[in-house]
């Protein structure tokens, strides 16, 4: 798989809802042997045609898109309160509305299990607002017994990954579960099981878990980790003033989090994050669900990821394999798209409560529903012997 240059806009927002009217330090950034890593990094920044070369940004794009509502984008990136309660009768008909587009992955699940049959599945599922609730306080985002036990017992019996914005050592210590692949950093930072490979020329067998089995890396932006090195302490600097602000470390990309930031204070968030970034042309900004997210100008993104951990399954382009990914953002959009329109032909499950537009076929309203989405597929399996 080639890593090309991507055309898209510097600032992507999140479907706005359809409705009826740590601060962190950088630690332990690689688990595994400095001398590896190092070995890793130099062996993918000499390679000529896996990083893209990238031409400067136009002066004055982020001013333009911050005075066309990039307030706005940052506003419904998240949707009030009241448009979440289950109790508004007003909200539950236009949830119930929205299903005829979006049909629950629950209750037409016989209907999907239909088009499986005779293939093989291969699963893919965020993490925060998927696995787990979104939380106040992202450090503490844990995932249930209920559903780690879910997860571990649907990976038995299908190749299973994790893909989520945050670093993937972080997402490995929220999950524990050793059989899984793991794509942290929107899927910049991929990692196998332990003796499985990742079918790439420039993937990297290192020693990393806690039994000291090998296994193996790939990531497509290490070069760019001194750069990004310099922002996150950039923007931990220019934000510590701004009360309820926090900057996450998630290697290949930073989250700035203003979940708990005053409404009238986002503007001053915006502002520097705009001042910090604007002399990396390198680097973009994206939106996610209350968090401005930081990170390299290169072709690769979630759906790439499951791209390339298809390739590296060997289930790319088979007539017998059904992948399905379930996510909640507006970077899973990347995923639903490739497996809706790419000839990994699959099914995108968006998980939300309030109605959005999404390259998604099915949804599930939140991550209980995940749970037993994931306990019927595992039911469906032992049931065809």
């Amino acid at each position: 798989m080639d890593i090309k240059s991507g055309h898209s806009s510097p600032v992507m927002t999140d479907s706005p809802p359809i409705s009826n009217s740590r601060l962190t330090i950088r630690q332990n950034r690689l688990p595994y042997s400095s001398a590896a890593a190092a070995a890793a990094a130099t062996a993918l920044s000499q390679n000529n045609n896996l990083l893209l070369t990238v031409p400067r940004k136009k002066t004055g794009i982020l001013d333009d898109v911050k005075s066309n509502g990039w307030l706005d984008a940052m506003k419904s990136s998240s949707p009030p309160p009241t448009l979440v309660n289950k109790d508004n009768d007003a909200t539950d008909m236009t949830y119930r509305e929205w299903t005829l587009k979006y049909p629950s992955a629950l209750t037409t699940f016989e209907k999907i299990m239909s088009f499986a049959k005779g293939k093989r599945i291969a699963l893919f599922l965020d993490y925060d607002g998927t696995l787990s609730p979104i939380v106040e306080e992202p450090d503490c985002a844990y995932m249930s017994s209920a559903m780690r036990t879910a997860v571990q017992n649907v990976a038995k019996y299908f190749p299973t990954a994790i893909i989520s914005g945050r670093s993937r050592d972080k997402v490995y210590e929220f999950v524990r579960l050793s059989e899984l692949y793991y794509a942290g950093s929107h899927g910049m930072d991929i990692m196998s099981p332990a003796g499985e490979s990742l079918n790439h020329e420039h993937s990297r067998t290192v020693s990393v878990n806690e039994q000291g089995k090998d296994v193996n890396l790939f990531q497509p932006a290490s070069e760019f980790l001194p750069m990004i090195d310099k922002v996150l302490c950039s923007l931990i600097e220019s934000t510590k003033d701004i009360k309820g602000v926090k900057v996450e470390d998630n290697k290949f990309c930073i989250s700035v989090h203003y979940r708990n930031v005053e409404e009238k204070n986002w503007s001053l968030v915006a502002q520097c994050v705009d001042e910090v970034i604007r002399t990396y042309p390198k680097l973009r900004l994206t939106h996610g669900r209350k968090v401005l997210e930081i990170r390299p100008v290169i072709d690769w993104d979630k759906g790439k990821a499951v791209t390339f951990l298809l390739e590296s399954l060997g289930l790319n382009n088979c007539e017998d394999v059904l992948p399905i990914y379930v996510g909640d953002d507006r970077t899973d959009e990347d995923a639903f798209k490739v497996l809706r329109d790419g000839p990994n032909h699959g099914y995108g499950v968006l998980v939300s409560a309030v109605p959005k537009d999404s390259n998604a076929f099915y949804s599930l309203r939140d991550p209980s529903e995940v749970m037993e989405f994931l306990k019927s597929l595992v039911t469906w399996k032992r049931s065809m012997g």
